[in-house]
């Protein structure tokens, strides 16, 4: 019961320290008249995979990577099944954004780039370095993307959604405070998940996969379903995206370079296929119906989300 508390505190205090380093950074960068779209495609993008981030170092530095990289994939199909699920079904999508058009086909071909340094089964220093260089040149492209795509429909929901009017004083408070408690959340969030998951008898990846995964998405549940409430239906989709993208080349660094080893069968081919699975479903819903996306899509997503995790929790008690 003690861990059980340990846990849920640690991943409230490590969301609390995301939100606020995220929001200083943005209250700073806005400050010093850095374009909103730009602050929204990077330290916003950045930001909602922050817990991940954070739960990767700490794993890796224990030498977790299970809890690390199963984080990584498990948030990427939550991202997708559960949030993005539970948003359309809340409310029909319409998609107006020429950039998000282009996010699609890029996130793919992240997953693949991925899974092309995954699949020998090892994770190392060069894979960890190579995921770094793509993230850099990542930001590079959604710099080059924001300064061409001024009067994007995305540009103007992150003019109103990004706070300008804090002082930079508060920000940089926020940006600190964010700092310092987000390592230590982390720590003590991955201690008690890997004491929960040997009394239950569930693998540390599983843990990763399941309930450390979800919850490190829960800042996109709020995000995304306040967007949709606002009517920012491009918010609500790209800041999945984004996160996506991220959570595969900045979370999967750190376990390659501090903590090289070797990756599970069962994550290369059963967790990522599904992740596969469920990013293209979502790639032809919004190609085949063009803008609009309806409820029963949700649905369509939340089902193959309920069916990958009974599948999960099956396996891990059988």
């Amino acid at each position: 019961m003690v861990t059980l508390i340990m846990m849920i505190l640690s991943l409230v205090s490590l969301l609390w320290a995301a939100n606020h380093l995220v929001t200083g950074a943005s209250g700073i960068a806005g400050y010093y008249r850095v374009p909103p779209l730009i602050i929204g495609l990077t330290i916003v993008a950045i930001g909602a995979s922050l817990p991940g981030i954070m739960v990767a170092i700490s794993a890796a530095l224990e030498g977790r990577n299970d809890i690390a990289i199963g984080n990584a994939i498990g948030a990427n199909i939550a991202n997708i099944g559960l949030v993005l699920g539970l948003t359309i079904l809340f409310r029909p999508l319409t998609i107006k954004s020429s950039i998000l058009r282009r996010e699609y086909p890029l996130l793919f071909l992240i997953m693949l780039f991925t899974y092309s340094l995954m699949i020998d089964g090892y994770l190392g220093v060069v894979d960890g370095c190579l995921f770094l260089v793509g993230c850099i040149v990542l930001i590079g492209y959604f710099i080059f993307l924001a300064r061409r795509s001024k009067h994007d429909p995305l540009a103007r929901e992150f003019q109103q959604t990004i706070n300008i009017t804090r002082s930079v004083k508060a920000n940089l408070l926020s940006l600190v405070m964010g700092l310092l408690i987000l390592p230590v959340s982390a720590h003590f969030l991955v201690k008690s998940a890997a004491h929960i998951g040997q009394w239950l008898g569930i693998s540390e990846m599983v843990m990763g996969l399941t309930i450390i995964a979800i919850g490190t998405t829960l800042p996109n549940v709020a995000t995304s379903l306040v967007a949709a409430f606002k009517g920012q239906d491009d918010i609500a989709v790209g800041t999945i995206l984004g996160s996506n993208m991220f959570n595969l080349l900045v979370v999967m660094a750190f376990p390659g370079i501090i903590n090289p080893s070797a990756i599970s069968h069962s994550l290369l081919w059963r967790d990522i296929p599904v992740m596969f699975i469920i990013t293209v479903v979502l790639l032809l819903i919004n190609y085949h119906y063009k803008k609009r996306i309806e409820r029963w899509h949700g649905g369509l997503l939340l089902l193959i989300y309920g069916c990958y995790m009974i599948s999960l929790v099956f396996n891990a008690v059988v």
